[in-house]
Formats: C-alpha cells, sequence, structure tokens
C-alpha cells in the first residue's frame, strides 16, 4: 500500500499554505475542484505523493459545501482529514474488498482544472464506513495522467523529503482497528509501543503506511480531536529528509527510527519527519 496523497483540511487556503511556507515547506496552488466548494493547493515529493491542502473556494456554493462530506473538518481547521491510495484497476479492488466482507462506496467521477487549464480526471471510491478516506483509505484511479495531477510545474515541489511514508490514524480501540486492517489488506501488527510525548499508544502494521494511535488519556490532544472529529488521520510523516535547514520542536522514536516534529504552532497541525 502506497500513499497517493493525504488531506489537510481548513476554511482558509492561503492560512494552510502559510503554516506550511513557516516552517519551511512550499506549496504549489493547484486550482478549484469541479464540486464548486472547495480549492486546493499541494506540496508534492519525488516518489508522486503529495501533501493536499484543502480549503474552501471563494464564494463557495453553500449547499455544495453543505453535502461535501468532510465540511465538519474545513468549517473547523481540522488539519489532517482524509488519505488516499492509487490502484490501477479500481473495479478489481474494489471488488476484492466486498469478497473480504468490507463495505465499499461506488466509483465517484471528480476533477478540477489546473491554473494552466489543464483538466484533470480521476475517480475515486471509499472503503469502510464513515468518512471517505477517514479511516481506511480511499481509492483513486487517474483518468489523465498522474504526473499532471501530482506535478503541477513538472517536477516535484520539494526534494528534501522523499515522500510521505506514515499515516497516523486516531482510533478509539487499537485492537479493534487492527483487526478491521487485518480484514480489508491482510495486514499485522508489527509492533505496540506507548509515546508518552505524542499521547498515544501505538500499532504499527506491517505492508503499510499505517500506524494506528490511540490516547493515553482521556484529556490530551489525541482524545479531543477524537471526540470531535472521530476516527480518522491525526498526523502525517515525510520520510528521506536530506537537508538539515528543518527545525523540530520534539521527537519520537518508533519502531526504532526517529521520527521529528514541525512546530505544529506555527504549521496548525502534525506534521512529522523521518
Amino acid at each position: 500500500m502506497k500513499v497517493d496523497h493525504v488531506t489537510v483540511a481548513a476554511r482558509n487556503l492561503e492560512k494552510l499554505r502559510a503554516g506550511l511556507a513557516a516552517v519551511g515547506l512550499n506549496s504549489e496552488y493547484g486550482g478549484p475542484h469541479s464540486n464548486h466548494a472547495t480549492e486546493m493547493a499541494l506540496t508534492s515529493f519525488p516518489d508522486g505523493s503529495y501533501l493536499e491542502l484543502i480549503a474552501l473556494q471563494p464564494n463557495a456554493d453553500p449547499h455544495a459545501v453543505a453535502k461535501n462530506e468532510w465540511s465538519k473538518p474545513i468549517e473547523h481547521d481540522a488539519g489532517p482529514t482524509a488519505w488516499a491510495a492509487h490502484v490501477n484497476d479500481l473495479a478489481a479492488e474494489l471488488a476484492r474488498l466486498q469478497s473480504a466482507g468490507v463495505e465499499v462506496g461506488a466509483a465517484v467521477r471528480n476533477g478540477r482544472a489546473r491554473p494552466d487549464g489543464t483538466k484533470l480526471d480521476w475517480e475515486a471510491a471509499r472503503v469502510g464506513g464513515g468518512p471517505t478516506g477517514a479511516f481506511f483509505p480511499f481509492l483513486i484511479r487517474d483518468f489523465t495522467p498522474r504526473e499532471l495531477r501530482a506535478f503541477p510545474q513538472g517536477k516535484p515541489t520539494t526534494q528534501d523529503f522523499s515522500g510521505i511514508t506514515r499515516v497516523v490514524i486516531a482510533v478509539h480501540d487499537l485492537d479493534a482497528s487492527a483487526a478491521r486492517y487485518a480484514k480489508a489488506f491482510g495486514a499485522a501488527v508489527t509492533a505496540r509501543e506507548t509515546d508518552p510525548s505524542f499521547g498515544a499508544r501505538l500499532a504499527i502494521l506491517a505492508g503499510t503506511p499505517v500506524i494506528l494511535a490511540t490516547p493515553v488519556n482521556s484529556d490530551s490532544w489525541l482524545a479531543r480531536r477524537l471526540d470531535q472529529f472521530g476516527e480518522g488521520p491525526s498526523a502525517f510523516v515525510l520520510g528521506g529528509h536530506s537537508s538539515g535547514r528543518y527545525q523540530a520542536v520534539s521527537k519520537s522514536r518508533w519502531a526504532g527510527a526517529d521520527v521529528s516534529w514541525f512546530d505544529n504552532e506555527k504549521l496548525g497541525w502534525r506534521l512529522g519527519f523521518e
């Protein structure tokens, strides 16, 4: 399983972009979505994965906003909201998941126009119940060349990181959540540990970028997030760090690897690098 992209949501796109810039990461405007509700910017990496910054379009259609299933995280500046995995044959993967007893949604066509006028076209489908891309990744397949979606300028936004390597998903129950991943994707837990500085007990899933995280206590930031937004991404981690100019305000050690954390006060959400 490889990350296609991860979604970071808030009301104001320029505020999201300014937060990334404050910790040293550039972003590129990607254009409005065809849903008449949201627009996006992105920071892409050499492996083709990217951070999608998503917010309301100027003069967004209120009815379209209300129908958008990410309207709550957008309206409340949730930050990490969803993630996607790329598949070459969406119909076949949906059929496989259904045969495993996993609920899936229908493939939905979508797209957007880049600022240079290039039209992008893809289809995506939800996996599991709940909001799209929250607990399980949503699945996406491109009709137009994927490089046009990931690299608006024809190249990665930054070369300082290889890509998005970890998706930290806030959950209520580690064992039940791990069992759901095993059923859907055959992913086994390879390590369990507690990170007091992150405020979570963790389960790391083999063959996936997924780290399941449950709060260590009821008054932690992670517990408050679960209460407000439910289960879903709470942080993302970048890999292949190759520049000393990025500053970490704290560090974790997960599965024998160091994870450094950007300043979430500047950023507005949690992003790390290893």
